[in-house]
């Protein structure tokens, strides 16, 4: 359109100048060229360390793109080679100039701070970019955070390297504020894996190839390393092609820094798999120019400007990519606008121009001044159609990425309610596989036994079919398929006999359950089947989370035109947050899911809303919880198709497996020798129930419902092992094996998760917890034993092989516990000398004469005996299985020095340390 434009104009203007040629040839031969540059208003004066490097020629590219919207800024722009101190020359020569506003991108710190102070001494703004100066005094910072970058790189490594392998680090220029940070970040983040090991830092730089000779020598030596960490792409391709040259560019995974565009820079590497993955660090160039300019003009903004930076791997490099070349293509089309309205600005100023020679004959300057007014008209509507165009494009933006935002929010919500769902599957299933697997290998079986299973099978297979009934429900409501079949009846009657199933539950758990209502009879138009789910589900939800000795209390009261049903309890209550979202279907808040939240009340919902009524939720943590079911009196409100005929309505059966009376499992057998002490961690009560009795045949077994009261009896028992389920309420089993590891009076004891999460993502989770075995639901009870079996003995071998020569064995919990402790303390101070027994009767909380008195009962002998019978013991080892010096063995086992080690060592094994090596290797 401006390129049709624009040769109009030119063809009407050849016209007019034929016409007037003879008149205004002079004065267009002295005017015609007028320069159209608009007057300068701002000098900024741009200090670059480089502009060698490509990242470097982007960020100038950049800023020079955003200022092509300011054509009355002065853009003065000094490159330092990558020299410090010819850098501060050119800040100097900046100043000099009388620029505006300086902005400078550090080739070192401290070699430039004192200008770039005097610079905001004397008043000129200073932006900082990429990388800090040694001193705060600056307007404005814009860069990217380095350590994060580093922090990244490292966190992407560790989960590449699945938490072992070696590393070796290339670094940019030493010194340099972007080395140190992206190091240190990467360290932090290596750091939280013990088994990944940084065996060599080198010194790279942009322009040199100072490390080649190193990472090859490095190469040849190790050719075990892993990875390489490179600060930036550029270095990390060279990296890559000298692995190429030792022949290990299969196995060695590079990751790099910088991720631009274009051929052989960061994304076209991890796309054509060179690299593995690359940390998108953003040039800041546009934000420099949007901050300096926001300076300038006295507008708001902000000191401390962070970019966001971004991993790019393979899942992602496409998109990258793609999004690339259309920030490219955009840029390209936004520098041909430019170009054109440049085009455009230039004819109008050349016409103006010439209008103001025309001067001389009213008759030129009535027709050049009409023309002249049609241009700018012109010009305003394409500009005006510009903007809108525009502005459309922004709100369609915006408008997809809120369609996107929810879509994903959406996603997300589904994928957590059927997490939950497989979970509630898996549990009951596991109650149904295990047993009959269980009597399937037995030869004999007990018929009691026998008959307690069954029992347990059929429970949970009822379990799973409301399960099963109630997604199905919920499907037909979603599909508008669910139909009312209302019929009159007495919904008094109804309502006491739904009560009545509930009774027995209550009175085993001391709950006064009762109904109030001061109508004998009360007649309404209901669907039975329906409702009956509904009073069923609020009810099991009360007796659920009503404590021991509360009361729930189901009140029926009758206004003048509806029936209103209360369900009140004195439970553990609901959040505020909880109570707005209880009802959704995708919401399973931070508990885990049960058959009376995230289905029963969605689908509870529906049917009352069939029903033309309303369910309503009152609730205080910790104060209990009301449920308000409003249901229209008569049957006026209700179409033909909802009217249904007495006794033709689906039988539901509203009583749940839950709530019978079934026979106790058979007790496991006593006075038979036990393997060890388990302690059960279960909400689920049938699981936690039949594991207590199939393991009581072959270990001392300890069982709690939640993590808290399990850590309790983990504290008091130390029990030999643990066995936990994920999905606790309150803190979850991996909160809990995370506490257990952490804390040293508990980090030896062995712990396997047992849940229904067997995604291997989530397997990784529990390992990185510290489980030593993650089983999934369900499961086989001889697999499980076995796994128990081998832990149980694993643990048996490493304590004989460190602790077997010394640690006294005792039957009785509480004088385990206490040689367990007293062990684990000498040996996390076995390296100072400093400590003994004052510190030892202190951390154990006795007093000095207590603990001596402890110890010669319980050993056989003092402290200090067995202070050296421990040191001795790790010396042994260290000396038979390590290379390590004989100096550096005593200082490790708390000898003051080597020579008190030796005598020490020769006057318990009759032979000095060395011999005593000697004849281990022989």
């Amino acid at each position: 359109m401006f390129h049709q434009q624009n040769r109009r104009v030119v063809c009407q203007w050849r016209f007019v100048i034929q016409q007037f040629y003879l008149v205004i040839g002079a004065a267009l031969s002295l005017l015609g060229c007028a320069d159209p540059t608009p007057e300068t208003t701002y000098r900024i004066g741009f200090s670059q360390r480089t502009t060698a490097d490509t990242w470097r020629r982007t960020m100038l590219d950049n800023m020079n793109q955003e200022l092509s919207f300011s054509p009355d800024v002065a853009f003065i722009v000094k490159d330092a080679g990558g020299q410090s101190a010819r850098q501060a020359a050119q800040i100097q020569e900046l100043l000099d100039q009388q620029i505006d506003l300086l902005i400078v991108s550090p080739n070192s710190a401290q070699p430039i701070t004192p200008v770039v102070e005097k610079a905001y001494q004397q008043g000129i703004p200073v932006v900082v970019l990429d990388r800090r100066t040694a001193s705060d005094q600056y307007t404005a910072y814009v860069g990217a955070d380095n350590v994060e970058v580093g922090r990244t790189a490292g966190m992407y490594a560790s989960n590449l390297l699945k938490g072992r392998g070696t590393v070796v680090e290339i670094g940019e220029s030493p010194g340099s504020s972007a080395d140190t940070d992206r190091h240190r970040g990467f360290m932090e983040a290596i750091r939280q894996t013990p088994g990944i090991q940084v065996v060599r830092k080198l010194a790279g730089d942009w322009d040199k190839q100072s490390f080649d000779d190193q990472l090859t020598r490095l190469l040849t030596a190790q050719p075990t390393v892993d990875l390489i960490f490179s600060q930036n792409d550029r270095m990390a391709l060279k990296a890559y092609r000298v692995c190429q040259r030792v022949g290990l560019a299969d196995r060695v995974t590079i990751i790099g820094v910088d991720g631009l565009p274009g051929q052989n820079e960061g994304i076209d590497l991890v796309d054509r798999g060179v690299l593995n993955a690359t940390v998108l660090y953003p040039t800041g160039g546009r934000e420099a120019i949007r901050t300096a300019l926001a300076i300038l003009k006295k507008q708001p903004f902000k000191r401390e400007n962070r970019l966001p930076i971004t991993l790019i791997d393979s899942t992602n490099v496409p998109t990258m990519k793609l999004q690339n070349d259309k920030v490219i293509e955009q840029q390209l089309d936004i520098d041909r606008q430019h170009k054109r309205i440049s085009d455009l600005n230039r004819t109008y100023s050349n016409q103006r121009n010439r209008l103001y020679v025309t001067l001389v004959s009213l008759l030129i300057v009535i027709v050049l001044g009409a023309y002249a007014l049609y241009l700018v008209r012109e010009k305003q509507t394409a500009y005006q159609r510009l903007t809108q165009q525009t502005e459309e494009i922004r709100q369609q933006k915006d408008q997809i990425e809120a369609v996107s935002k929810q879509a994903r929010l959406a996603t997300e919500e589904k994928l957590r309610f059927y997490s939950y769902i497989s979970h509630e599957f898996n549990t009951p299933l596991s109650l149904i596989l295990t047993p009959t697997e269980d009597m399937l290998t037995r030869k004999q079986t007990d018929s009691r036994e026998v008959r307690s299973n069954l029992q347990l099978i059929r429970k949970n297979a009822h379990r799973l079919l409301r399960l099963v009934d109630q997604m199905l429900d919920l499907r037909r409501a979603d599909a508008g398929k669910l139909l009312l079949r209302a019929q009159e009846g007495d919904i008094v009657g109804f309502t006491r006999e739904i009560v009545q199933d509930f009774q027995a539950k209550a009175d085993k758990l001391r709950i006064d359950l009762r109904l109030l209502t001061t109508e004998p009879q009360l007649a309404l138009w209901f669907d039975p089947e329906k409702l009956d789910k509904v009073l069923f589900n609020l009810l099991s939800n009360a007796v659920k989370y009503t404590p021991r000795g509360g009361f729930i209390h189901v009140r029926l009261t009758r206004t003048d035109d509806t029936v209103q049903l209360q369900v009140q309890d004195n439970g553990e209550g609901m959040t505020p947050d909880e109570q707005t979202r209880i009802f959704d279907l995708f919401y399973t808040s931070n508990t885990n899911f049960t058959l009376g939240n995230g289905l029963g009340l969605a689908l509870s919902r529906e049917f009352v809303s069939l029903h033309h009524g309303d369910l309503q939720v009152e609730s205080a943590k910790d104060k209990g919880t009301t449920f308000t079911l409003t249901l229209p009196l008569g049957n006026a409100h209700l179409d033909a198709s909802e009217l249904g005929t007495p006794g033709t309505s689906a039988t539901y059966l509203p009583a749940d497996d839950d709530w019978q009376e079934t026979e106790p499992i058979i007790s496991p057998p006593v006075g038979r020798n036990k393997a060890g002490t388990l302690l059960i961690i279960e909400d689920h009560d049938d699981l936690r129930q039949y594991l207590t009795t199939r393991l009581g045949d072959h270990f001392e077994i300890l069982a709690e419902p939640s993590a808290e009261r399990g850590w309790e009896q983990i504290l008091d028992t130390l029990p030999d092992l643990i066995i936990s389920d994920i999905m606790l309420p309150g803190i979850s089993g991996l909160q809990l094996t995370q506490q257990i590891k952490a804390d040293f009076r508990t980090s030896t004891i062995p712990v396997i998760l047992l849940t229904a999460k067997g995604q291997m993502n989530e397997r990784i989770e529990g390992t990185r917890a510290g489980a030593d075995a993650y089983i999934a639901k369900p499961f086989q009870m001889t697999y499980l034993l076995e796994t128990i079996n081998t832990i149980l003995a694993n643990r048996a071998k490493w304590q004989n092989r460190y602790t077997g020569d010394y640690l006294a064995k005792t039957e009785n919990r509480q004088e385990k516990k206490f040689l367990n402790e007293l062990t684990t303390l000498i040996e996390q101070h076995l390296a100072d000398p400093a400590f003994g027994v004052e510190q030892l009767s202190r951390e154990m909380g006795l007093s000095r004469v207590q603990l001596y008195r402890k110890a010669q009962t319980l050993l056989g002998r003092n402290v200090n005996d067995y202070f050296a019978e421990i040191r001795l013991k790790k010396a042994k080892v260290l000396l038979t299985e390590t290379g390590k010096p004989i100096a550096e063995i005593a200082y490790e086992t708390g000898f003051s020095s080597p020579a008190y080690f030796t005598t020490f060592f020769k006057q318990h094994t009759q032979r000095t340390p060395s011999e005593f090596r000697k004849a281990a290797i022989a």
